[in-house]
């Protein structure tokens, strides 16, 4: 096989687990959460056995496998979401994603987040330019518990309100040009967003902490509640949004 950079791995790896849970679910086996289950795990299983043997000497995080403190001692960590919006998958909705992400002395600068269910997969080494923001903003929020801040982010400017799925979905919506903003203070985990948070950086996105805070990865504590992906332009809009909301 040929040497792939770790943009080319993430991205490669990312949309072979896609095709493999397009086939799971295609396959009539399994439905409800045992399609959830059945997907998530045998993603995760081609995802780690292929780190591991492409690059055996980096870190591993993933949300569908036992975590370790080996890799708090590695510069390179990479952290995956096998499946991210697994009641997304398992209705066959569009707004699911796989996230391969790498993060390097804690900052997520490579990665690739498929969106299977609409044959894409955006990633770090392929930026795009992105599309032209309306004049009404729009707010990518959770289908079913928006987080209040975003709520109030919304009013104050304006903006409407769009429902998603997955967070890596939410993420991605700003470079396809579906959306403009994604705050989320409702709680998630490192492989929620690293990957996500990667590609969005990469296409010249803002991303932080909902307190401006800088995103760290490959912590002992993998939670990581809040972030907010949005164009640079309007990043500090929303930071004065979110102050007057408090």
């Amino acid at each position: 096989m040929t040497a792939m950079t770790d943009a080319q791995l993430a991205a490669h790896l990312a949309e072979c687990a896609g095709r493999i849970l397009l086939e799971v679910r295609a396959s009539g086996m399994f439905e409800g959460k045992s399609l959830g289950k059945a997907g998530d795990q045998t993603a995760n299983q081609f995802l780690v056995h292929a780190l591991r043997e492409q690059r055996p000497d980096d870190g591993l995080l993933s949300e569908e496998s036992k975590d370790t403190e080996e890799r708090l001692s590695k510069e390179r960590v990479w952290i995956v979401d096998p499946v991210d919006g697994t009641r997304e998958y398992g209705e066959a909705r569009a707004d699911w994603a796989v996230h391969v992400g790498l993060a390097i002395h804690g900052e997520p600068v490579i990665g690739a987040v498929a969106l299977p269910g609409l044959g894409e997969v955006l990633r770090t080494d392929q930026p795009a330019a992105l599309p032209a923001a309306p004049e009404r903003l729009r707010m990518v929020v959770s289908r079913t518990r928006p987080a209040a801040e975003a709520v109030a982010v919304s009013e104050a400017l304006g903006a409407e309100l769009v429902p998603m799925g997955s967070a890596g979905a939410k993420a991605m919506s700003i470079i396809r040009g579906e959306a403009d903003i994604y705050l989320h203070s409702g709680g998630q985990f490192e492989w929620d967003s690293c990957a996500p948070a990667a590609v969005a950086a990469a296409h010249g996105l803002h991303i932080s902490r909902i307190d401006g805070s800088p995103l760290v990865y490959n912590q002992r504590d993998t939670y990581l509640p809040d972030l907010l992906i949005c164009r640079k332009e309007h990043a500090e809009a929303v930071f004065a949004a979110l102050a007057q909301a408090e």
